[in-house]
């Protein structure tokens, strides 16, 4: 296998994510001013982006805070899990289903605690990638150069031949920083164009180096 890669980000790219106001429907239930479900929530949202709370402390964090029973803690955090892991961008997903055994296949996502088990239910990532990389998991969160550099090494590929997606221009920028390309997804067509052309480059690359 060539060590070309491709390494893209879930939310935003290969899942759609649209905002579902799910936040502000519990907050005319609970009669609270808009924006106190993340001002009380903030740091427990941080916490479960880098792994460092469970998903049972989430749920004792979210009753306490916000004064919710057993079942409306279930409801909210239904809710909320319905926003996070959107609709599969199947086009997409087809087409890097196509790329395996042309090149390395990976994924580094900003996530929550609990993302892997129920993406991997509905989506199946493990299976349309060699590795999935989550912050929640290695405690660091895109832009963080680390978070790319993690990602490289457990890929086993330098920076310099992955091309790296993902819908959020910081995280492109931070990539580009750690030595990746890198694409700023809009659409599925100039995402396939931008790939074809990192995986055309990819022998020339391969010829100049073994010439030199």
């Amino acid at each position: 296998m060539k060590a070309t890669c491709i390494i893209l980000d879930i939310g935003g790219v290969l899942e759609i994510t649209s905002g579902t106001g799910w936040v502000q429907q519990w907050e005319e239930r609970l009669e609270l001013p808009l924006g106190t479900v993340n001002e009380r929530m903030r740091d427990v949202w941080r916490a479960g982006s880098i792994g460092s709370i469970s998903e049972r402390e989430v749920h004792a964090q979210v009753a306490a805070r916000l004064g919710l029973d057993a079942p409306q803690v279930e409801a909210f955090m239904a809710d909320l899990w319905a926003e996070y892991l959107g609709t599969p961008n199947e086009e997409l997903i087809a087409h890097v289903r196509g790329l395996r055994g042309s090149c390395r296949l990976g994924i580094l996502s900003n996530s929550f605690v609990g993302a892997r088990e129920r993406e991997t239910a509905l989506y199946h990532f493990d299976e349309l990638v060699e590795q999935i990389v989550y912050s929640h998991e290695i405690g660091i969160s895109k832009p963080d150069l680390r978070a790319f550099e993690t990602a490289c090494a457990i890929l086993e590929v330098p920076p310099e031949s992955c091309l790296f997606i993902d819908d959020v221009p910081a995280n492109i920028e931070a990539a580009q920083v750690a030595g990746m390309q890198g694409h700023l997804f809009e659409d599925n067509a100039r995402t396939f164009t931008r790939i074809a052309t990192h995986l055309d480059g990819a022998p020339r690359a391969q010829r100049n180096t073994a010439l030199g």
